[in-house]
Protein backbone atom coordinates (compact mmCIF):
# COMPACT_ATOMS: atom_id res chain seq x y z
CA UNK A 1 0.00 0.00 0.00
CA UNK A 2 1.19 3.20 -0.45
CA UNK A 3 0.61 4.66 3.22
CA UNK A 4 2.93 2.38 3.74
CA UNK A 5 6.21 3.70 1.69
CA UNK A 6 8.09 4.65 4.37
CA UNK A 7 11.01 7.54 3.99
CA UNK A 8 13.93 6.79 5.59
CA UNK A 9 15.78 9.53 4.93
CA UNK A 10 17.11 12.23 2.20
CA UNK A 11 20.09 11.60 0.08
CA UNK A 12 21.17 12.46 -3.66
CA UNK A 13 21.77 9.53 -5.45
CA UNK A 14 25.33 10.62 -6.88
CA UNK A 15 26.22 9.49 -2.95
CA UNK A 16 24.76 6.34 -3.68
CA UNK A 17 26.89 5.88 -6.42
CA UNK A 18 29.82 7.03 -4.56
CA UNK A 19 29.01 4.13 -1.99
CA UNK A 20 28.26 1.87 -4.45
CA UNK A 21 32.16 1.76 -6.45
CA UNK A 22 33.94 1.85 -3.13
CA UNK A 23 32.36 -1.56 -2.23
CA UNK A 24 32.30 -2.84 -5.96
CA UNK A 25 36.41 -1.67 -5.39
CA UNK A 26 36.31 -3.87 -2.23
CA UNK A 27 35.11 -6.65 -3.97
CA UNK A 28 36.65 -6.65 -7.25
CA UNK A 29 40.38 -5.43 -7.56
CA UNK A 30 39.64 -4.91 -11.57
CA UNK A 31 37.23 -2.05 -10.97
CA UNK A 32 38.80 1.22 -11.84
CA UNK A 33 37.12 4.65 -11.47
CA UNK A 34 37.77 7.29 -13.96
CA UNK A 35 36.50 11.12 -13.81
CA UNK A 36 36.57 14.46 -16.31
CA UNK A 37 37.69 16.63 -13.79
CA UNK A 38 35.15 15.91 -11.58
CA UNK A 39 36.38 13.84 -8.73
CA UNK A 40 34.35 15.90 -6.10
CA UNK A 41 30.95 16.36 -7.46
CA UNK A 42 31.27 12.36 -8.41
CA UNK A 43 31.26 11.38 -4.66
CA UNK A 44 34.66 9.30 -5.63
CA UNK A 45 36.41 10.76 -2.42
CA UNK A 46 36.23 7.61 -0.51
CA UNK A 47 37.28 5.75 -3.50
CA UNK A 48 40.30 7.55 -4.23
CA UNK A 49 41.44 7.47 -0.70
CA UNK A 50 41.39 4.07 -0.44
CA UNK A 51 42.53 2.64 -4.19
CA UNK A 52 44.47 5.76 -5.50
CA UNK A 53 46.09 2.94 -7.87
CA UNK A 54 43.47 2.35 -9.27
CA UNK A 55 41.78 6.20 -10.29
CA UNK A 56 42.43 7.90 -13.58
CA UNK A 57 41.73 11.65 -13.80
CA UNK A 58 41.58 12.13 -17.34
CA UNK A 59 40.97 15.58 -17.34
CA UNK A 60 38.56 17.71 -19.33
CA UNK A 61 38.99 15.46 -22.16
CA UNK A 62 35.32 13.24 -21.85
CA UNK A 63 36.36 11.73 -25.39
CA UNK A 64 39.59 10.48 -24.01
CA UNK A 65 37.98 9.67 -21.07
CA UNK A 66 35.90 7.06 -23.04
CA UNK A 67 39.01 5.50 -25.39
CA UNK A 68 41.02 5.10 -21.76
CA UNK A 69 38.15 3.28 -20.46
CA UNK A 70 37.54 1.15 -24.05
CA UNK A 71 41.53 0.05 -23.76
CA UNK A 72 41.29 -0.63 -20.11
CA UNK A 73 38.61 -3.69 -20.15
CA UNK A 74 41.06 -5.26 -22.66
CA UNK A 75 43.22 -6.29 -19.97
CA UNK A 76 40.56 -7.48 -17.78
CA UNK A 77 39.98 -4.33 -16.22
CA UNK A 78 36.07 -2.95 -15.14
CA UNK A 79 36.50 0.53 -15.85
CA UNK A 80 33.62 3.14 -15.26
CA UNK A 81 33.84 6.65 -16.16
CA UNK A 82 32.11 9.44 -14.31
CA UNK A 83 31.27 13.33 -15.90
CA UNK A 84 27.72 14.67 -15.79
CA UNK A 85 25.85 12.96 -17.86
CA UNK A 86 25.40 15.60 -20.76
CA UNK A 87 28.93 15.03 -21.42
CA UNK A 88 29.09 11.24 -20.47
CA UNK A 89 27.19 10.87 -23.55
CA UNK A 90 25.96 13.66 -25.94
CA UNK A 91 29.60 15.20 -25.78
CA UNK A 92 31.25 11.57 -26.45
CA UNK A 93 28.65 9.95 -28.30
CA UNK A 94 31.25 8.87 -31.57
CA UNK A 95 33.69 7.34 -28.81
CA UNK A 96 31.02 5.22 -26.90
CA UNK A 97 29.31 4.24 -30.02
CA UNK A 98 32.52 3.16 -31.96
CA UNK A 99 34.49 2.48 -29.05
CA UNK A 100 32.20 0.74 -26.21
CA UNK A 101 28.93 -0.31 -27.99
CA UNK A 102 30.00 -1.98 -31.41
CA UNK A 103 32.83 -3.83 -29.92
CA UNK A 104 30.80 -4.79 -26.76
CA UNK A 105 33.69 -3.90 -24.20
CA UNK A 106 32.79 -3.92 -20.23
CA UNK A 107 32.84 -0.07 -19.86
CA UNK A 108 30.38 1.49 -17.22
CA UNK A 109 28.98 4.71 -18.31
CA UNK A 110 28.31 6.62 -15.19
CA UNK A 111 26.41 10.14 -15.28
CA UNK A 112 25.32 12.28 -12.88
CA UNK A 113 23.19 15.65 -12.76
CA UNK A 114 21.04 14.41 -15.40
CA UNK A 115 17.65 16.24 -16.80
CA UNK A 116 15.99 19.12 -15.16
CA UNK A 117 16.96 18.82 -11.37
CA UNK A 118 20.64 19.79 -11.99
CA UNK A 119 19.13 23.15 -11.25
CA UNK A 120 20.88 26.07 -11.72
CA UNK A 121 23.61 25.53 -14.15
CA UNK A 122 20.76 25.83 -16.67
CA UNK A 123 20.17 24.03 -20.38
CA UNK A 124 23.38 23.41 -21.80
CA UNK A 125 23.51 20.59 -19.00
CA UNK A 126 20.53 19.47 -18.58
CA UNK A 127 20.24 16.65 -21.08
CA UNK A 128 17.11 15.53 -21.50
CA UNK A 129 18.09 13.07 -24.73
CA UNK A 130 20.26 10.86 -22.65
CA UNK A 131 18.13 7.97 -22.19
CA UNK A 132 17.23 7.84 -25.80
CA UNK A 133 20.68 7.93 -27.38
CA UNK A 134 22.04 5.34 -25.48
CA UNK A 135 18.66 2.82 -25.36
CA UNK A 136 19.40 2.87 -29.65
CA UNK A 137 22.64 1.83 -29.10
CA UNK A 138 22.50 -2.04 -29.85
CA UNK A 139 23.78 -4.65 -26.20
CA UNK A 140 23.73 -1.15 -24.10
CA UNK A 141 22.03 -1.52 -21.02
CA UNK A 142 20.53 1.20 -19.72
CA UNK A 143 19.61 2.01 -15.52
CA UNK A 144 18.14 4.87 -13.86
CA UNK A 145 17.74 4.18 -10.30
CA UNK A 146 14.55 5.98 -8.12
CA UNK A 147 17.15 6.40 -4.93
CA UNK A 148 19.88 6.58 -3.03
CA UNK A 149 19.73 2.80 -1.81
CA UNK A 150 18.74 1.74 -5.54
CA UNK A 151 21.73 3.80 -7.06
CA UNK A 152 24.35 2.27 -4.95
CA UNK A 153 22.42 -1.21 -5.12
CA UNK A 154 22.67 -0.61 -8.94
CA UNK A 155 26.76 0.46 -9.24
CA UNK A 156 27.33 -3.23 -7.07
CA UNK A 157 25.33 -4.75 -9.63
CA UNK A 158 26.64 -3.32 -13.05
CA UNK A 159 30.49 -4.06 -11.75
CA UNK A 160 29.24 -7.99 -11.82
CA UNK A 161 27.75 -8.23 -15.18
CA UNK A 162 29.42 -8.00 -18.53
CA UNK A 163 28.69 -5.29 -21.10
CA UNK A 164 28.28 -1.84 -21.46
CA UNK A 165 26.11 -0.50 -19.01
CA UNK A 166 24.81 3.44 -19.35
CA UNK A 167 23.75 4.37 -15.21
CA UNK A 168 22.13 7.98 -14.82
CA UNK A 169 21.61 9.32 -12.10
CA UNK A 170 20.77 12.92 -10.18
CA UNK A 171 22.33 16.16 -8.31
CA UNK A 172 20.01 16.92 -5.80
CA UNK A 173 18.68 15.31 -2.22
CA UNK A 174 15.64 13.16 -2.42
CA UNK A 175 13.44 10.89 -0.42
CA UNK A 176 15.20 7.54 0.11
CA UNK A 177 11.76 4.91 0.35
CA UNK A 178 13.94 1.82 -1.10
CA UNK A 179 15.95 -1.24 0.08
CA UNK A 180 19.18 -2.06 -1.91
CA UNK A 181 17.30 -5.42 -2.09
CA UNK A 182 14.77 -4.03 -4.50
CA UNK A 183 17.56 -3.84 -7.58
CA UNK A 184 17.84 -6.47 -9.63
CA UNK A 185 18.97 -5.22 -13.05
CA UNK A 186 15.75 -6.08 -16.10
CA UNK A 187 13.24 -6.62 -13.30
CA UNK A 188 10.72 -4.34 -12.75
CA UNK A 189 10.20 -3.26 -8.91
CA UNK A 190 6.42 -3.05 -8.20
CA UNK A 191 6.06 -0.51 -5.82
CA UNK A 192 2.22 -0.53 -5.39
CA UNK A 193 -0.83 -2.71 -6.71
CA UNK A 194 -3.57 -1.06 -8.23
CA UNK A 195 -6.49 -2.03 -10.48
CA UNK A 196 -7.45 1.17 -12.38
CA UNK A 197 -4.63 2.85 -14.27
CA UNK A 198 -0.68 2.30 -14.05
CA UNK A 199 1.88 4.26 -13.72
CA UNK A 200 5.49 3.32 -14.61
CA UNK A 201 8.25 5.74 -13.76
CA UNK A 202 11.70 5.78 -13.74
CA UNK A 203 14.93 8.19 -12.15
CA UNK A 204 13.17 10.93 -9.43
CA UNK A 205 9.82 10.81 -10.57
CA UNK A 206 9.11 7.19 -9.64
CA UNK A 207 9.12 9.62 -5.85
CA UNK A 208 6.90 12.32 -7.52
CA UNK A 209 4.44 9.27 -9.09
CA UNK A 210 4.50 7.83 -5.41
CA UNK A 211 2.93 11.38 -4.28
CA UNK A 212 0.60 11.54 -6.87
CA UNK A 213 -0.58 7.66 -5.68
CA UNK A 214 -1.50 9.15 -2.57
CA UNK A 215 -3.69 11.66 -4.31
CA UNK A 216 -5.50 9.77 -6.49
CA UNK A 217 -5.78 7.18 -3.40
CA UNK A 218 -7.63 10.35 -1.76
CA UNK A 219 -10.00 10.24 -5.00
CA UNK A 220 -10.85 6.27 -4.93
CA UNK A 221 -8.61 5.97 -7.68
CA UNK A 222 -6.69 2.86 -7.54
CA UNK A 223 -3.20 2.98 -8.80
CA UNK A 224 -0.30 0.44 -9.53
CA UNK A 225 3.24 2.17 -9.36
CA UNK A 226 6.12 0.37 -11.25
CA UNK A 227 9.79 1.80 -11.02
CA UNK A 228 11.29 0.81 -14.45
CA UNK A 229 14.53 1.34 -13.30
CA UNK A 230 16.30 -0.55 -16.02
CA UNK A 231 14.93 1.14 -18.76
CA UNK A 232 17.00 -1.71 -21.32
CA UNK A 233 16.55 -4.26 -21.33
CA UNK A 234 12.36 -3.51 -20.35
CA UNK A 235 11.22 -6.01 -18.12
CA UNK A 236 8.24 -6.31 -20.75
CA UNK A 237 6.51 -9.66 -18.88
CA UNK A 238 6.09 -6.89 -15.68
CA UNK A 239 5.07 -4.42 -18.22
CA UNK A 240 2.24 -6.32 -19.74
CA UNK A 241 0.69 -8.00 -16.81
CA UNK A 242 0.31 -4.61 -15.28
CA UNK A 243 -1.45 -3.04 -18.27
CA UNK A 244 -3.32 -6.48 -18.90
CA UNK A 245 -4.95 -5.90 -15.55
CA UNK A 246 -5.66 -1.98 -15.99
CA UNK A 247 -5.76 -1.59 -19.56
CA UNK A 248 -4.22 1.87 -19.48
CA UNK A 249 -1.01 3.83 -18.27
CA UNK A 250 0.44 6.99 -17.77
CA UNK A 251 4.54 6.99 -18.09
CA UNK A 252 6.97 9.22 -15.78
CA UNK A 253 10.49 10.51 -16.81
CA UNK A 254 12.96 13.52 -15.83
CA UNK A 255 13.63 13.17 -19.99
CA UNK A 256 12.29 14.28 -23.37
CA UNK A 257 9.23 12.27 -24.05
CA UNK A 258 10.48 11.78 -27.42
CA UNK A 259 13.13 8.46 -27.19
CA UNK A 260 12.80 7.71 -23.44
CA UNK A 261 10.81 5.25 -20.61
CA UNK A 262 7.52 6.18 -22.45
CA UNK A 263 8.52 5.37 -26.31
CA UNK A 264 9.41 1.90 -24.68
CA UNK A 265 6.43 1.33 -23.11
CA UNK A 266 4.55 2.69 -25.64
CA UNK A 267 6.10 0.62 -28.55
CA UNK A 268 5.65 -3.24 -26.29
CA UNK A 269 2.35 -2.12 -25.96
CA UNK A 270 1.27 -1.36 -29.52
CA UNK A 271 3.15 -4.54 -30.53
CA UNK A 272 0.91 -6.73 -28.23
CA UNK A 273 -2.34 -4.51 -26.33
CA UNK A 274 -2.86 -0.86 -27.50
CA UNK A 275 -4.07 0.87 -25.12
CA UNK A 276 -4.61 4.62 -23.30
CA UNK A 277 -1.23 5.88 -22.32
CA UNK A 278 -0.08 9.68 -21.38
CA UNK A 279 3.08 10.66 -20.98
CA UNK A 280 4.98 12.76 -18.09
CA UNK A 281 8.26 14.20 -19.72
CA UNK A 282 9.41 17.26 -21.39
CA UNK A 283 7.41 17.96 -24.50
CA UNK A 284 10.71 18.37 -27.19
CA UNK A 285 12.24 21.07 -25.55
CA UNK A 286 15.26 22.20 -23.91
CA UNK A 287 15.56 23.01 -19.90
CA UNK A 288 16.12 26.61 -18.48
CA UNK A 289 18.24 27.70 -15.08
CA UNK A 290 16.31 27.58 -11.61
CA UNK A 291 15.64 25.12 -9.09
CA UNK A 292 14.92 21.30 -9.16
CA UNK A 293 11.57 22.02 -7.81
CA UNK A 294 10.73 25.02 -9.76
CA UNK A 295 11.96 23.05 -13.30
CA UNK A 296 9.88 20.24 -12.21
CA UNK A 297 6.64 22.12 -12.11
CA UNK A 298 6.89 24.38 -15.29
CA UNK A 299 7.36 21.57 -16.51
CA UNK A 300 4.87 19.45 -15.77
CA UNK A 301 6.71 17.14 -14.26
CA UNK A 302 5.36 17.13 -10.62
CA UNK A 303 2.45 15.21 -9.25
CA UNK A 304 -0.17 17.47 -9.60
CA UNK A 305 0.89 16.39 -13.51
CA UNK A 306 1.24 13.17 -12.84
CA UNK A 307 -2.49 13.38 -11.14
CA UNK A 308 -3.96 15.39 -14.28
CA UNK A 309 -2.58 12.49 -16.82
CA UNK A 310 -4.07 9.63 -14.75
CA UNK A 311 -7.51 11.78 -14.67
CA UNK A 312 -6.91 12.27 -18.47
CA UNK A 313 -6.51 8.60 -19.08
CA UNK A 314 -9.09 7.07 -17.20
CA UNK A 315 -11.89 9.10 -19.06
CA UNK A 316 -10.00 8.03 -22.42
CA UNK A 317 -10.28 4.10 -21.31
CA UNK A 318 -13.72 4.67 -20.27
CA UNK A 319 -14.99 6.47 -23.21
Amino acid sequence: MLKDIQVTGNKDTRSGFGDGILEAGRKNENVIALTADLLGSMKLNAFVKEFPERFIQCGIAEANMIGVAAGLTIGGKIPFTTTFANFSTGRVYDQIRQSVAYSNKNVKICASHAGLTLGEDGATHQILEDIGLMKMLPGMTVIVPADYNQTKAATMAIAEMEGPVYLRFGRPVWPIFTKESDFVIGKAHKIADGADVSIFACGHLVWKAIEAGRILAEKGISVEIINIHTIKPLDAAAVMASISKTRCAVTCEEHNIIGGLGDSIAQLAAKNLPIPIEFIGTNDTFGESGTPAQLLTKYGLDAPNIVEAVEKVLARKNA
